[in-house]
């Protein structure tokens, strides 16, 4: 079970931190930001809210009820970019991407919930 979760855990950790970096680094991901309607303020904010998600999800210490408002957090960011996505008719390719990475992270909460509490 403890490799279930460590292993959905890295993976959406990994997808929070690469994200974080392209949303401040990345020229193309800052203009497809900006393509989606969102403005350049939220671009950032989103960068540092994911960078903490990311921390919060590794660190072993962190209490549930915070690790569990940052699931919250993550899912509703994905939904929001799903919809995003399919409002500005992007690839096929991005949208399912996002699904399988919702998929991952209701992985991680189940597995952290039977793990830990």
């Amino acid at each position: 079970m403890k490799a279930i979760y460590w292993s959905s855990t890295v993976i959406i950790s990994a997808f929070l931190f690469l994200s974080s970096y392209s949303y401040v680094f990345s020229k193309s991901t800052i203009q497809g930001i900006k393509a989606l309607g969102f403005p350049d303020f939220f671009r950032i904010e989103l960068a540092i809210l994911k960078l903490l998600a990311a921390i919060i999800l590794l660190v072993p210490f962190a209490s549930l009820q915070l690790k569990e408002w940052t699931y919250a957090g993550v899912g509703l960011f994905l939904i929001t970019a799903l919809t995003a996505h399919i409002k500005h008719k992007d690839s096929i390719f991005i949208m399912l991407l996002l699904i399988i990475l919702m998929g991952i992270l209701i992985i991680s909460n189940i597995y952290m919930n039977k793990i830990f509490t």
